[in-house]
C-alpha cells in the first residue's frame, strides 16, 4: 500500500513541477515579446508607424503561443496522472494470474493452463504442445470452438500417455472454419510477481522472467 501512496505523491509533486515549470516558460515568453514590441515601437520610423492591425496580429501569435504551452502542460500533468492511477491498478494484481499474449507453457508455473482469442467461430479446434526444439507431443482436438476467448488446460501427457519432462514448452492453436483458416492469438496464463514503470509504460513481471505491458491484459485471475 504504502508503494501504491509513494507513486502517487511522487506524480503529485511532477504534475505540480510540470505546471510551475510551463508557467515560468509562459512568463519568460510574454516578457520576450513585450520587449520585443516595446522595442519595435520606439524604433519605429515616425512617418510610417505600426498600425493596429499589426499590433494586434502580434499580440494574436502571442495568446496562440501561450495557449500551446498551457495545453502541454496540462497533458503532461493528466499522463503522469494516468499513469500512476494505472500504476496502482497494477499492483493490485501482484499475486494473481492473467491472461496474456503469448505461447508459452511451464508445467511447474502455472498449472498448464492456456488459451486463445478466435476472431470468429471454427468447427474445427485443435492444439499442439511443442517442446523447446518444437517437436509436438501432444495434440488436443477441441472441436468446435465460439468466437472470443478460449480456454483450456494440458494435463502434462505426451500422446503416449507418460509425464512430459520438465522444461519449457510453448503451444501452437490452429482453426479452421469452412475449410478457411481462422485466425487467433495465442493467451498464456502467468502469475504477477511484480510491477514496474518505465518509458513504455506500465510492466506486470511475471513468474519464469517473462514481462508484459499492463494493456496486454485479457482476463484476470
Amino acid at each position: 500500500m504504502s508503494t501504491v501512496q509513494d507513486a502517487s505523491s511522487v506524480s503529485s509533486l511532477f504534475g505540480a513541477s510540470a505546471a510551475t515549470q510551463a508557467k515560468s516558460n509562459s512568463e519568460a515568453t510574454t516578457d520576450r515579446f513585450l520587449s520585443l514590441l516595446v522595442a519595435q515601437m520606439k524604433n519605429q520610423d515616425p512617418l510610417n508607424p505600426m498600425d493596429n492591425a499589426q499590433v494586434t496580429s502580434q499580440m494574436a501569435q502571442l495568446s496562440t503561443v501561450e495557449g500551446i504551452e498551457s495545453m502541454n502542460a496540462t497533458l503532461e500533468a493528466l499522463a503522469s496522472s494516468m499513469g500512476a492511477s494505472q500504476m496502482s491498478e497494477a499492483a493490485s494484481l501482484i499475486g494473481h494470474g492473467v491472461l496474456v499474449p503469448g505461447n508459452t507453457l511451464n508445467p511447474s508455473i502455472q498449472q498448464d493452463v492456456m488459451g486463445f482469442d478466435l476472431s470468429r467461430p471454427a468447427e474445427q479446434v485443435s492444439v499442439s504442445i511443442l517442446d523447446a526444439a518444437g517437436n509436438e507431443v501432444r495434440k488436443l482436438d477441441l472441436g468446435s470452438r465460439g468466437e472470443g476467448i478460449n480456454m483450456l488446460a494440458w494435463d502434462g501427457l505426451t500422446s503416449n500417455g507418460s509425464p512430459a519432462a520438465a522444461g519449457q514448452y510453448s503451444f501452437q492453436v490452429d482453426a479452421v472454419q469452412g475449410g478457411e483458416k481462422v485466425s487467433n492469438i495465442a493467451l498464456f496464463l502467468g502469475s504477477v510477481d511484480s510491477v514496474s514503470q518505465g518509458s513504455q509504460g506500465v510492466k506486470l513481471n511475471l513468474a519464469g522472467n517473462q514481462s508484459v505491458s499492463f494493456s496486454d491484459i485479457r482476463q484476470i485471475f
